[in-house]
């Protein structure tokens, strides 16, 4: 396969220039990451442990294989919004491996807000739910919520994307074979407790998960009967008399490697009906990249130097290179997996965009995953171009 080459200057004032302005750009990035990844204040937190609940990542830090990694979705979700009040809104989700299976692990995060339900949080669920259904990846949900954010409920509720698409998507997900495992680690409470009622197993911790569609004041409030939360919908009444949950475990850690052991008899070999090629690393450092891409995003700049230092032994069978010039489409491979590269390099024309929905077409037919290296200025306009077919 073709190697690509470089005119990159390392010792260039625009590279030099260029690393620095990323590199704090990045920086910047990480401390957002880490500040959200803390979840609710430390107060919160303290307040959690305390009832000898472990926190949220330490649960899916128990719940993963020893040293496999984990690739987190929507760590930034809801930042800015709701006064900052929702790091991460509310929720960790992201893609793990438990019992040599890869799932799709969502996590309630009961520091913010008890875990209640922001408009973000359902839309980023929903994102976890298409990510695991389109990829077959078994759902584990950690559940530890009061249910919606009852200030927000008209943003939560009514729609078709909205709150009640979670269960939908449990229910097709399960009917299609795509597992639906619960953990209730908390509160579990109104819509919520669809979660694990809607699970194909489910688990529960005594003396901390509970269960039930109304809690003990508002069951006081409609009828006067005064119930503790333990004994309305806790593991025993679930375990024991509704059927709803099929483990019953001591705490949180028991409850995860409950959950283990029921990924290791889901019975889901995993296949690899692609052609894998070895692992290289590209021959251009991808470090470089930070000097590559330039600090105002008008300044036009080759894409294939970025692409050479994505793609393994910087290579790229490149597709149509004469044509459409200003989009870059090509086969190359990423960590040994088959990937078509498409990459703006400049202003769309119609010819290019021809190009891009021919090479996807290609990859279409050949089965291989798309990556989009996306840096548009815009589409060419005037006369010519919208009798062109532009449009």
């Amino acid at each position: 396969m073709p190697i690509l080459s470089t005119l990159l200057d390392r010792d260039s004032e625009s590279f030099k220039a260029n690393a620095t302005r990323n590199a704090a750009l990045v920086d910047d990035l990480r401390s957002k990451v880490a500040t959200a990844a803390l979840g609710g204040a430390e107060s919160h937190r303290q307040r959690h442990v305390a009832r000898g609940k472990l926190l949220p990542r330490d649960r899916i830090l128990r719940l993963l294989d020893p040293g496999s990694p984990f690739l987190e979705i929507g760590q930034l979700a809801a930042g800015g919004m709701y006064d900052d009040e929702a790091p991460g809104a509310g929720m960790i989700s992201g893609i793990g491996r438990v019992s040599g299976r890869e799932c799709m692990i969502i996590a309630h995060d009961p520091t913010v807000k008890g875990g209640a339900y922001f408009p973000m949080t359902v839309k980023k669920h929903l994102r976890a739910q298409e990510i695991a259904s389109e990829n077959r990846l078994p759902c584990i949900y950690l559940v530890d919520s009061g249910g919606a954010n009852l200030p927000h409920q008209a943003e939560v509720f009514p729609d078709r994307n909205h709150f009640g698409r979670i269960f939908y998507n449990q229910a097709q997900m399960s009917a299609a074979g795509i597992p639906q495992i619960a953990c209730v680690m908390g509160s579990c409470t109104a819509g919520g407790a669809y979660v694990p009622a809607m699970s194909d197993e489910t688990v529960i911790v005594r003396n901390q998960g509970t269960i039930f569609l109304a809690g003990p004041p508002l069951v006081k409030a409609a009828t006067g009967e005064v119930i503790s939360a333990e004994d309305l919908g806790g593991a025993d009444v679930h375990g024991r008399k509704s059927g709803l949950v099929d483990h019953v475990a001591e705490d949180d850690e028991h409850a995860l490697l409950i959950v283990r052991d029921i990924v290791a008899t889901l019975n889901r070999p995993k296949t690899v009906d692609i052609e894998l090629a070895k692992p290289r690393p590209p021959l251009f450092d991808p470090s470089e990249l930070y000097g590559v891409v330039p600090q105002d995003l008008r300044t036009p700049y080759d894409v294939r130097e970025v692409i050479a230092r994505l793609v393994d032994g910087s290579e790229l069978h490149e597709f149509k290179p004469l044509y459409g010039r200003t989009i870059v489409c090509g086969f190359a491979h990423v960590m040994g997996y088959p990937a078509g590269i498409v990459a703006n390099n400049g202003v769309l024309f119609s010819e290019s965009a021809l190009k891009a929905t021919h090479f996807i077409e290609l990859c279409c037919q050949r089965r291989v995953p798309l990556i989009f290296l996306q840096n548009i200025t815009g589409f060419m306009v005037g006369r010519s171009y919208e009798a062109g077919g532009i449009a």
